[in-house]
């Protein structure tokens, strides 16, 4: 099997991939803070337990022993978008605060370095335990 094929890896590149799309979306909102009528949007969040009932995001969970568990990935062909006022609508009726905008941005930049980190984490442990 080939590491980047295993289920782990394959669920954090859906979660970057997901954070590195919501980043997309975030720097339009701030991009657009001062276009009247523009409405800020964001990514639904990704649905953990969806993703383990093999719903419609992720990988549904698959016993191949009774003491065991392994997790069969199935790729969302995109993420779905919704609109999120942050604020009541400015004159120009604009619905989209900088601040909380700033806000939602550090955060996925953060989520993103922590899944980048355990995706490099995860291949050097493998890489160890396999010789390389």
């Amino acid at each position: 099997m080939n590491l980047p094929d295993m289920p782990l890896f394959a669920m954090l590149r859906e979660r970057m991939s997901w954070l590195h799309q919501r980043q997309d979306i975030l720097s339009q909102n701030v991009a657009n803070a001062d276009t009247p009528g523009y409405i800020a949007r964001d990514l639904k969040p990704l649905d953990f337990e969806q993703a383990l009932n093999g719903s419609d995001a992720g990988a549904s969970l698959r016993t191949t022993n009774s003491m065991h568990f392994a997790l069969s990935p199935t790729r969302a062909s995109a993420f779905a978008d919704h609109e999120t006022p942050d604020q009541e609508s400015s004159p120009n009726d604009n619905a989209v605060s900088l601040e909380q905008e700033m806000i939602k941005v550090s955060d996925t930049q953060a989520q993103f370095a922590a899944a980048a980190n355990i995706y490099a984490k995860a291949m050097t442990l493998m890489k160890t335990a396999i010789g390389h």
